[in-house]
């Protein structure tokens, strides 16, 4: 078992029934699951850098990453439905715990003015949804063998019923929000 989700049962636990009174263990809200997603608009061209963003994912996360097609065509942005158009990887279990202890502790400290995460991302469920300008910041990716700097998206599922749980969930994990 990893260390965050020891720390998570004892920890993260004791303080989330103490803020908000659950009766019960299985009321506490818990990281469900992290999904990486990378859209790679330029795969219409070349094929050759969704196999470039694929592995950049592969490596980030350790996971094998599945691609994603265009669900309808549109004309205006050459798209076909059913064309690969990006790349996505599920994270559960220790390798979510694991990534989300790269992802805090050594890749957001790595991004250039970093003044927090924006506390504002969530969607009301008690899910959410960080942008990562650069795919660099991670340790993993060598900063040399990049061609092409690319953005992705990281989406945390929680189990959380409201916003507030799942800010202080996160905040329990260290997740660093701006204090704007």
């Amino acid at each position: 078992m990893s260390r965050l989700k020891d720390e998570y049962n004892e920890r993260i636990v004791g303080e989330l029934t103490k803020k908000f009174g659950y009766k019960n263990a299985m009321q506490v809200p818990k990281l469900d699951k992290i999904v990486i997603n990378m859209g790679v608009g330029e795969a219409k061209e070349n094929a050759k850098i969704l196999e470039s963003a694929v592995k950049d994912l592969e490596t980030i996360t350790g996971q094998k990453a599945i691609l994603t097609k265009a669900k309808n065509s549109v004309a205006n942005f050459k798209i076909r439905e059913g064309m690969p158009i990006g790349c996505k990887v599920t994270l559960r279990g220790e390798k979510m715990y694991e990534f989300l202890d790269r992802l805090v502790n050594l890749a957001l400290p790595r991004v250039r003015d970093f003044r927090g995460v924006n506390p504002n991302s969530f969607d009301g469920r008690g899910n959410y949804a960080l942008g990562i300008k650069e795919q660099i910041i991670f340790p993993e990716i060598e900063y040399d063998k990049v061609d092409k700097v690319r953005g992705m998206d990281i989406i945390f599922v929680t189990t959380a019923k409201t916003d507030e749980e799942a800010k202080e969930l996160l905040t329990q994990f260290n997740m660093p929000f701006s204090k704007n």
